[in-house]
């Protein structure tokens, strides 16, 4: 059984960081490409970023050289480092495992920009 658990999520306030990290399980984590979706209330769900197995990146227009996303095979974990938050960021965040046609989804952490 797939599993993908995310965590990290909460209130922020502008200008503040948060690192998500998404834990997987049931899946061969080395060869998946791991992706983090967001959506906000009354949106479709997004592309944020994503990382390959091979460790290439690509990021929405919208967060690039704020947030970073990075894995660590040894423990089956993709993580979300966003700094600089905005207000426009809140959103459930969603971590994705896709391979040729194949895609499954953790249950979405909620992360809120507020002061």
């Amino acid at each position: 059984q797939v599993q993908l658990v995310e965590s990290g999520g909460g209130l922020v306030q502008p200008g503040g960081s948060l690192r998500l990290s998404c834990a997987a399980s049931g899946i061969i984590f080395s060869i998946y490409t791991m992706g983090w979706y967001r959506q906000a209330t009354g949106n479709q769900r997004e592309l944020v970023a994503a990382i390959t197995s091979g460790g290439s990146t690509n990021y929405a227009d919208a967060v690039k050289g704020r947030f970073t996303i990075s894995r660590d095979s040894a423990k089956n974990t993709v993580y979300l480092q966003m700094n600089s938050l905005k207000p426009e960021d809140t959103a459930v965040y969603y971590c994705n495992a896709a391979r040729r046609g194949n895609q499954y989804w953790g249950q979405g952490t909620q992360v809120t920009v507020s002061s």
